[in-house]
């Protein structure tokens, strides 16, 4: 946890960004696996976290806007979780140490929001991203179910992304070392990979590198010899010559600050010579996004940056032709990189995705394209100091994507789809690293991680 006066300061800042009526913030429950007490690895939410810093299952808070008075919403232990759990701090206890002098218990909550409402007050909230919330705020505000996330408050929404949007220095330390622990659950995997060898092997490498940091996974391990697929979760192909293994993967921190790092590298100790040349324009690619970064530039001009990086390189090999902005125009590289470059990333691996995309990466005059690739860029808008993205371009070979394309004759101008059959089994490459916007450019998170292609052989020794 930070200290007292950080989570203080951060809601006085909050109450002067909304107008009036009641803040509700709505902290995680334990969720069950199979039954009720084997549960799901608790994860506290993370605006609830930011405002209040309180880790533990079942938990709420109100802020009142006008008057300043503050709530910490839940109930004390029994013996019951004594004997279970061990001994805790009470919840009067919990409350002061992030400078709250008010309890309400569970009981009561439902019932100060309906009273509320009743004398005209507005009860903000933000957007519901778990059932059992949805539920209680159809039983408290008489919304439809349907209807929950559309009353979501749009000013409680800009309020704290305006807030969590720029990181302080305390959050930069936590993310250094999220990103060093992550960092460090890379050369592990690289160094771990062997020839018959099972992805799940490699995974399990990662998943302890993180506990042992004292935090967790940020997000499930995605690990596999199929990199074409962008969020892989499968882990049980065996690992054979000839191939590449993309591992996107991070850690998160004991305060919940997240790394989110990609590196892809050979299961043999070198990458062949047309690994190489795939790998190279990726690195191209991630090193070029990089040099652009500065306040005031969009970040959907660095994924126009990364596209045409793709595209010179695809062309260099005879797999692309024609004019490169032409292409990029047209959204042609969206057959070998159908992603956005990069997004926000703080205590959440995509930074406050349950806010709403659009919210945190666009703004007025800047609408979501519709093409492959641009369509999920999570951020397009200026950056702005403050702000720490990621940077992941990739290049990537979907046998099925290629072959929709070519039956639909769509840019047989453009796209040598003879030559594409050779790469049917490659896979795919992806290089990602972490950097924080600053007044002048922008600076890695974290230590330097092995990229280049002599650094990841290296570790293949």
């Amino acid at each position: 946890m930070f200290s007292t006066n950080t989570y203080a300061s951060r809601r006085n800042k909050l109450k002067s960004q909304v107008s009036d009526g009641l803040l509700l913030f709505l902290g995680n429950e334990e969720s069950g696996m199979n039954y009720t007490d084997n549960t799901y690895h608790f994860r506290q939410d993370s605006t609830f976290l930011y405002y209040f810093g309180l880790d533990k299952a079942g938990l709420a808070a109100i802020i009142d806007v006008e008057s300043g008075e503050e709530w910490i919403v839940g109930d004390e232990i029994t013996m019951d979780d004594v004997i279970w759990a061990g001994p805790q701090p009470t919840l009067e206890e919990q409350a002061a140490r992030v400078g709250v002098v008010k309890i309400l218990p569970k009981s009561e909550l439902g019932a100060k929001i309906k009273d509320s409402l009743s004398t005209g007050r507005t009860v903000h909230f933000l957007p519901p991203y778990r059932p059992e919330h949805t539920i209680k705020l159809n039983e408290w505000t008489d919304r439809s179910l349907a209807e929950i996330s559309q009353k979501a408050s749009l000013e409680f929404i800009m309020a704290v992304i305006n807030q969590r949007s720029y990181k302080t220095d305390e959050e930069i330390i936590e993310m250094d070392r999220a990103v060093n622990i992550s960092g460090q659950m890379h050369i592990n995997a690289i160094r771990a990979t062997h020839a018959g060898k099972y992805e799940y092997e490699i995974a399990g490498t990662v998943h302890g590198t993180a506990r042992s940091g004292g935090g967790d996974l940020a997000y499930p391990i995605i690990l596999s010899v199929d990199g074409q697929t962008l969020h892989n979760h499968y882990h049980g192909n065996r690992l054979e010559s000839g191939r590449l293994v993309l591992g996107d993967f991070g850690a998160e921190t004991a305060t919940h600050y997240a790394g989110d790092i990609t590196r892809t590298w050979p299961v043999d100790k070198t990458f062949t010579h047309r690994q190489k040349e795939i790998y190279q324009i990726v690195l191209d690619a991630n090193m070029n996004v990089i040099n652009a970064l500065r306040p005031g530039i969009k970040y959907l001009d660095c994924h126009l940056i990364s596209w045409r990086t793709v595209t010179e390189g695809l062309k260099n090999m005879g797999l692309l032709e024609g004019e490169t902005d032409e292409m990029v125009a047209l959204g042609v590289p969206a057959l070998f990189m159908p992603h956005g470059v990069g997004h926000m990333i703080g205590m959440d691996v995509h930074d406050m995705e349950n806010l709403g995309e659009n919210y945190i990466g666009y703004r007025e005059g800047l609408e979501r394209s519709k093409l492959l690739g641009l369509k999920s860029l999570r951020l397009a808008k200026e950056l702005e100091a403050g702000f720490v993205l990621t940077i992941e371009p990739g290049i990537y070979f979907i046998p099925e994507l290629i072959q929709l394309w070519e039956g639909q004759g769509k840019f047989q101008e453009y796209i040598k789809y003879d030559k594409l059959k050779e790469y049917y089994d490659f896979g795919g490459v992806r290089i990602e690293d972490n950097y924080l916007i600053t007044t002048d450019g922008a600076k890695l998170i974290g230590d330097p991680i092995p990229k280049t292609i002599a650094e990841i052989e290296a570790l293949r020794i």
